[in-house]
């Protein structure tokens, strides 16, 4: 699809100079064809008003002007015809050059006779005109005298297509000359701000900031250096981030350990099992915010595993605890990735199934360029308006305050974010006959 504007830097500007010289040179255009116009005027009307003096000193002198032949013919009506083109303009220089010689005029008629026209004004000027000048038209120049008859003389009347010719080459010529460098200069100019929007796409909280060198126009570097700063700003907003969630996390599990060990002197047994269930859930709300809030700076480095082998890990864990899952023998699929957030992912998955349905079935289906782990159950789905909703942190679609049936939504949150951070996909799809598939698809990146 071809736009019709630019949308790049160089582009523009090349539009811009190219709009300027196309409107430089129609003004050109028009300035040379007035000033052809009026040079033939020029030399059309002084050198007949010089004919036609000649030939009436030459008729005074005994020298009578003929009707058929000689430069200046007598006739006794004007041949300029209807289909002629009309050139007032040339008429009245003609007029003028007359009255300064002392020629009387009554009318003045002037017109171009194209070809074909040639012969209603004179048969020999005609067949010479098309023998000799086939591009070339004539003009003819009529003047009545006071007695009533008129004075005819011709002449050639060159086209302008050789001077039209001549603007278009020189205007080709004066785009070569002048938008290639203009692109070149504008690339150059250019080049410096798509490094920018490169290094701005692929900026990265995990990785420290490489540096935009700084080049090109004076604007351009002040714009690199802005950028250089910013990027060190975040990357230390992060780190001061990073720090302070591992203080609020000491500080809140310290805590929480010392009333684990303090339940143990709980004499009601039930009891002392609902304080340390609620502890655990406050361990693991605690684990979910500051694995989401860090996010995007994960500390675990990628490495080679077996994703097959570690989604039945997961699955094992569950049926340890008693839970259904069902898992057919994986393959072997070999990826690089962070092992530890794929396996907080695939386990919020089955935990909500597990949770909401009683039981889970998991597949892990490789294809040529990604790997697709499905986690599908038999429990009350989503509706389909509420789908993007359970992706939103601390959105529950339970309304209860119960957190055995609704949790507090940070567990699809969680799971979307790690499996969009590893460059893949977390979508949810009701299944038919009820219930709910989950699907986690990464890329295929072989070890």
């Amino acid at each position: 699809m071809i736009r019709p504007f630019p949308r790049s830097l160089a582009g523009q500007m090349a539009l811009l100079v190219a709009l300027a010289l196309a409107l430089a040179q129609a003004i050109n255009f028009g300035l040379a064809l007035r000033e052809r116009d009026q040079f033939r005027r020029e030399q059309t009307a002084r050198p007949a008003a010089i004919r036609i003096a000649d030939a009436l000193d030459r008729e005074a002198a005994g020298r009578p002007i003929a009707e058929d032949r000689g430069r200046v013919r007598r006739r006794t009506a004007s041949p300029i015809v209807a289909t002629m083109e009309p050139q007032p303009e040339l008429a009245a220089a003609l007029s003028q050059q007359l009255a300064e010689l002392g020629v009387a005029a009554t009318r003045v008629e002037v017109a171009v006779a194209h070809r074909g026209e040639y012969l209603p004004v004179d048969r020999d000027l005609g067949r010479r005109f098309r023998a000799q000048r086939r591009g070339a038209d004539v003009i003819v120049l009529a003047v009545r005298r006071p007695g009533g008859d008129w004075l005819v003389t011709s002449g050639i009347w060159p086209r302008d297509r050789r001077l039209v010719w001549r603007l278009v080459l020189q205007t080709l010529i004066l785009y070569g000359i002048v938008l290639l460098p203009v692109l070149w200069i504008a690339r150059r100019i250019s080049r410096p701000l798509r490094e920018l929007a490169v290094a701005a796409r692929g900026y990265s909280p995990a990785n420290p900031p490489s540096p935009v060198a700084e080049q090109g126009p004076a604007d351009v570097r002040a714009v690199i250096a802005a950028f250089n700063a910013l990027s060190l700003r975040v990357t230390a907003m992060l780190d001061e981030k990073d720090r302070m969630l591992g203080a609020i996390g000491h500080d809140l599990r310290t805590p929480l350990a010392a009333l684990r060990v303090r339940i143990e002197s709980v004499e009601d047994e039930q009891d002392r099992a609902r304080m340390a269930d609620t502890i655990a859930e406050m361990n693991r709300t605690l684990d979910d915010i500051l694995s989401l809030a860090r996010l995007g700076r994960p500390s675990e480095p990628a490495s080679a595993v077996d994703l097959g082998a570690l989604v039945d890990a997961v699955v094992e864990d569950f049926r340890d605890l008693g839970e259904d899952v069902a898992f057919a023998e994986p393959p072997r699929v070999a990826m690089t990735l962070r092992p530890s957030l794929i396996r907080r992912a695939v386990r919020n998955l089955l935990e909500n199934a597990v949770k909401y349905a009683g039981a889970a079935e998991v597949s892990l289906e490789p294809a040529a360029n990604a790997v697709a782990i499905r986690v599908c159950d038999r429990g009350p789905g989503i509706p389909p308006d509420r789908i993007a909703d359970v992706f939103v942190p601390f959105t529950r679609l339970e309304t209860s305050r119960n957190r055995d049936t609704g949790g507090i939504g940070l567990g699809l949150a969680l799971a979307k974010a790690i499996v969009e951070e590893a460059g893949g996909t977390l979508t949810l799809v009701n299944r038919d006959g009820g219930g709910l598939v989950a699907t986690i698809t990464l890329p295929r990146m072989p070890a």
